[in-house]
Formats: C-alpha cells, structure tokens, sequence
C-alpha cells in the first residue's frame, strides 16, 4: 500500500500514497518489444492484462479473490488524481474487465483494501478538505529529488462496495494512510506522522483503540499483516548521519517525504522483534509475505544505479536465497497474492506502447503443467 505510489515511486504502497511515476518508472526501452509476460518470468502463467491507460495501481484482491479493488488516475477520462475502483475479475478470455469508481470523486484518494465480509472497502481521502485534487510539490525546490507529498488532509475511511461511506476510522491533524487489515479483518495498520515522525499504528476497528509500534526516526509505511496473522512486514528509511537526519525531519516539516532508500523490515504483529530484512540500497519496498507466511515478494532497483527498472524479487524472511520474479525494463511493484495462494496481481509499466502508462496484471502463481 501505499504511498501507494512510487509509482508510485503514490503509496511507492503494498506496496499502500498517492500514485505518480516512481523514478524511471515512466523511462521505457523501445529495443524491447512491448510484451504481456516476458520468457524468463517462469512464476507466471497466464498472465493477462487489465488495464489500459492511465495510472493503475495498488490493485488488491478480495478475500474470496473474485475481485480487485485499486486506485486509478487518467485524465484523459476525467480521473485528474486518484480514485478508488472495484472490478470482477474476468473468468474466461472473452469476458472485460470493467470496473467501478466507488470513492467520492472528489480530492484525492489512496491505499484502498477489501474487507473478509467482501462488501466493505477502507482506503484514505483528502476529500474533507476539498474537492480538488491537492497540489503536487514542485520538485525544482529540492534538486529535482523524487519527493512525495505528504498531504496532511488524508484520512482513513471504510466504505461500501457502493461508495457509500460508512465510517470514519481515523481524525488526527496529519498524515493517516497506507493502510491494510489483519487476515480476520478485526485490525488496521496503518502509517501517520500524528506524533512527529512516519510511524506504524495498529487500531481495533471495533473499539478504534490503537497502539503505535515503531519509534525509530524515519519513513515506516506500507505494512502488511502474514496470512497467519502473526508477523508485519513494511518499509522503512533510516537516516543515520546528523545531515540525513536533518534533511529528513526539513521535508517532514514541510509535508514532504523523499522516499528513495529504503529497505525491507518485519516484526511480530505486536510490533516486538523487529528486524531488518534487506540491506541492498536504494528502494526495496512494497513488500508482503507470501502464502506460506515465511517467503517475501518485494519491488527493488537495488541493481540498478540509475534507479530503475523496478522488478520483483522473492527472498527468505532472513534475506537469503534471493531470486528475481520480474523482468519489465520500467515498472514491476504492487504484487499480493490471492487468498488461495493460486494467483498474483502486479502493476507494471509493461505493454504500455512506450507510454508512461501503469496498468494491473494477473495471473496464476507457479501453476504446473
């Protein structure tokens, strides 16, 4: 989830922000013919494509994996920033994908995900604070560096499969976003920088009572919950100098986050044991354990100096065994896996015609012959 979008370098975001181009997301190697599923991605099978233009990201399955919930921006539809989308996931070749707005259309949404009872969605909005799409920052300001906003107006809602909005979930004055649910649907991480920094908060969506489990200076974000329920995992920057530390508490102040170097981290559901699973440089991120609660799929550019492409890559949960999933010259990130560990969903800029385009792609996981 998000900052969504490193892209979404927004919310980067499972990676849960705001979904724009990530670093060299939109850069596309025209000596690369477009292509669905490239020969080497051996983990895929049947992959097809979703979505066709615009900005599609953080596309997330429902816990009966009939359906995708994500966020999507075209203006050429009138999608000026993001909005909240529900689609059926189609179950033979001839049947569309057609999916449905379901947020406000008004301000700008993020970090949307389903619900066990598959009629409730929860995602963050800065539609209190108006109906136009928030400003973006002007990155000449700051050496061109990839920045992220930080929109203080986001807050967390759960809502219908209809739009309609049942529930508020969180109020503070800053940042509430990139959030995500317990398998059984009874807590919410969530990341806020209510008390200063960009950390991890865990809330009972029953009695909204919650507890913050990080306290280290630096981005936490992007967390999500094993399918055993018993371990986090997440995202993290940790600036370590007295410059770094000073250049990250400056953006901060000003709503502002420059999300790249980060690494992978986990801990027990609680927030105790926390470790530091990669240490590669650069953005490793939008990370989820896999079915099997112990191996993790995570997006990275650590191979490439430039910063991109982004491609998927599986590990151990001690960082060993380190293998490479995806092979898109751009843009790989964004994977979750069905509920009954059969299939994937990804967002990639692959087939996109040389475009910018980041479209949503599916398909069955290691299936055999």
């Amino acid at each position: 989830m998000g900052i969504g979008s490193f892209l979404l370098m927004g919310t980067m975001a499972n990676q849960k922000q705001p979904a724009t181009v990530i670093p060299g997301s939109g850069h596309f190697s025209k000596a690369s013919a477009d292509t669905v599923q490239y020969p080497e991605e051996t983990s895929f099978r049947n992959l097809r494509q979703l979505t066709f233009g615009g900005d599609n990201a953080e596309a997330y399955f429902s816990y009966d994996s009939k359906y995708l919930v994500f966020q999507k921006t075209n203006p050429k539809e009138g999608i000026n920033c993001d909005q909240i989308f529900i689609g059926k996931i189609p179950e033979n070749k001839d049947q569309q994908f057609s999916p449905k707005m379901v947020s406000t259309g008004k301000g700008r949404t993020t970090c949307p995900y389903f619900l066990p009872d598959g009629k409730h969605i929860i995602y963050a909005s800065t539609h209190l604070s108006g109906n136009e799409c928030p400003p973006v920052p002007d990155r000449s300001k700051y050496g061109n560096r990839y920045i992220w906003p930080l929109y203080p107006a986001y807050d967390i809602f759960m809502a219908d499969t209809n739009g309609v909005i049942v529930k508020q979930l969180t109020r503070s004055k800053g940042y509430d976003a990139e959030a995500t649910l317990s398998p059984d649907g009874k807590k919410m991480i969530y990341t806020s920088d209510k008390d200063g920094d960009l950390e991890l908060y865990i809330m009972d969506l029953k009695t909204g009572k919650e507890k913050r489990i990080t306290h280290t200076v630096g981005y936490d974000g992007g967390a999500w919950f094993s399918r055993d329920g018993k371990r986090i995992i997440w995202r993290a920057s940790r600036p370590t100098t007295e410059e770094e530390v000073r250049e990250y508490k400056d953006l901060l102040a000003e709503h502002l986050v420059a999300p790249t170097r980060m690494e992978v981290f986990t801990a027990n559901a609680d927030g105790s044991g926390i470790k530091q699973v990669t240490n590669l440089g650069q953005a490793n991120w939008a990370p989820v354990f896999m079915p099997d609660n112990k191996s993790i799929l995570f997006a990275s550019n650590h191979e490439y100096k430039r910063g991109f492409p982004f491609n998927l890559y599986q590990m151990n949960d001690d960082g060993s065994n380190m293998t490479k999933i995806s092979r898109d010259k751009g843009f790989d990130a964004f994977a979750m896996f069905s509920y009954d560990g059969k299939k994937i969903v990804f967002c990639s800029n692959r087939n996109n015609g040389g475009t910018r385009d980041t479209n949503i792609f599916v398909g069955e996981w290691k299936a055999e012959e």
